[in-house]
């Protein structure tokens, strides 16, 4: 078993399995590396925003004829407290923020804070896996690194501390990073909230021990072809 990461994070959390880490040159890129490396099958467990792999693993997967099946958490939904408004992109949320100044706690990848310098009249709260360097032009900025899982009680005492009027996030899904979104219901703090990209057309399950059972029958069917 190989585990593939992007390469994007600079320390990525240890993995009890052999890593590679990078690009493939694109679906063709992949397909050869299935081929080369004889792969059995191939799940597609990235962020449900990384729609590029995604689309990616699908063709090089019907290329090479290797059984594949997308690992994808549901997203999150919206309940009672909830105060969501949902956007397309950073720039959308970057303008649902309005122009009167606020205070943001921004949860996004440090590859897609860009557009917050055309909008320097907030106080922004960001948080990041990796340190953002170059840092934002902007005048009210705090930077924060970690890694989830963050306990909703942490978040919420975050959010007062800096007296957050507005998170913006995606919608991964799942319980690692729920709790700035329960922490926000709780305090009355809006959510502009990422929309995820449209998800391939492919086979797909929602949890890790339904892609277990998935990768199981692959394997033993492999093994009865001969594979």
């Amino acid at each position: 078993m190989t585990l593939s990461l992007a390469g994007r994070t600079a320390s990525p959390a240890r993995q009890p399995v052999p890593v590679r880490s990078g690009g493939f040159g694109g679906a063709a890129g992949l397909a050869d590396y299935l081929s080369g490396e004889r792969i059995d099958a191939l799940i597609d467990a990235t962020h449900p925003y990384a729609s590029g792999i995604s689309a990616n693993a699908l063709v090089a997967a019907r290329k090479t004829s290797v059984p594949f099946v997308m690992l994808q958490r549901p997203p999150w939904t919206a309940v009672e407290g909830d105060r969501w408004t949902e956007v397309g992109d950073v720039r959308e949320a970057v303008r649902a923020l309005g122009p009167s100044p606020c205070r943001v706690f921004v949860t996004l990848g440090r590859n897609e804070l860009a557009p917050f310098a055309d909008a320097p009249q907030h106080h922004y709260l960001v948080r990041s896996v990796d340190p953002v360097d170059p840092p934002l032009r902007l005048l009210h900025v705090v930077y924060l690194t970690g890694r989830g899982p963050f306990a909703e009680a942490d978040d919420r005492a975050l959010m007062a501390e800096y007296r957050i009027d507005a998170v913006i996030a995606k919608n991964s899904g799942g319980n690692a990073i729920y709790g700035k979104i329960a922490a926000a219901r709780s305090l009355g703090v809006k959510v502009i909230m990422l929309r995820r990209p449209p998800a391939p057309d492919a086979p797909t399950v929602v949890t890790i021990e339904a892609a277990l059972a998935w990768l199981d029958h692959a394997l033993t069917s492999a093994t009865a072809r001969g594979v």
